[in-house]
Order: structure tokens, then sequence, then C-alpha cells
């Protein structure tokens, strides 16, 4: 598949897609001028984000797909993650920092989404994020 600034591709619910899909868009993301820290932090959300995707989303369902939308700009880089699941309220993950969910396996990656990305935006219906990071943030 060739690099472009931009690109959308619908993907199959499985682990081997999702990470295809991250390996090139971090191929276009190494080479936009981000740090080794930016380019980790991306790719710690893209996986996240895809990962959630095709698991919470789409329950691994092998007739739902995966949407995702690529553009890079002289800012930054924008992705779009939609699946064909029912959604959800990201108000709802618990706190994993709180104490009493210090051992709780789930909210952690939406932290590092949140920790790593300028912006994060969700879909009313919860089952879309847009992840932006931009150059200097």
């Amino acid at each position: 598949m060739p690099n472009s600034d931009q690109f959308e591709v619908v993907i199959q619910s499985d682990y081997e897609s999702g990470q295809s899909i991250v390996e090139r868009i971090m191929e276009v993301v190494s080479q936009t001028g981000f740090s080794t820290r930016d380019q980790f932090g991306i790719r710690l959300a893209v996986d996240e984000a895809v990962t959630n995707a095709i698991k919470h989303g789409n329950q691994l369902s092998p007739e739902k797909k995966v949407r995702i939308d690529f553009r890079k700009s002289d800012a930054g880089v924008r992705i779009e993650i939609e699946d064909e699941g029912d959604g959800f309220r990201p108000e709802d993950v618990p706190d994993c920092t709180a104490d009493e969910n210090l051992e709780r396996p789930t909210g952690r990656g939406l932290m590092l989404m949140r920790e790593f990305m300028t912006r994060i935006e969700y879909s009313e219906k919860g089952n879309r994020v847009v992840l932006e990071k931009l150059h200097g943030s």
C-alpha cells in the first residue's frame, strides 16, 4: 500500500487487520517531524483506539467492520476510528487512578490516549473517536 497524506480504509474486526493499519499510519507519522516520544504516544493511542473498536465495539464479530480515516497536515495528524457497535459513554468508564480501581483492568487505555493526544472527541453514540496530535503539543 502506498503512503499518503490522507486515506480512508475499512478493515475486518480482527487484531491482524488492526495491527496492519496501525503500522500503515505510523509509517506516515514517522515522516512528519514528531519527536520519538510523540510518535510513541500516537502509536499507543491509535493502537488502543483500534483495538477498542475491534474488541469492545464490534465484539470481534467477523460481520462488523472498522472504518479508519487518516489525515496528515502541516499542523499534525488526525485519525478517526469508527466501529459498528452500540457505542459507550467515556464518562462512565471508571477513573483508573482512583484507589478503588487501581487493580481493575479498565480505563487505562482511555487515560493514556488523553495523555498523549492533543484532542480526543467521541461521537454522541460513542462508537467513533477522533484523535488529533498537533506539532508542539
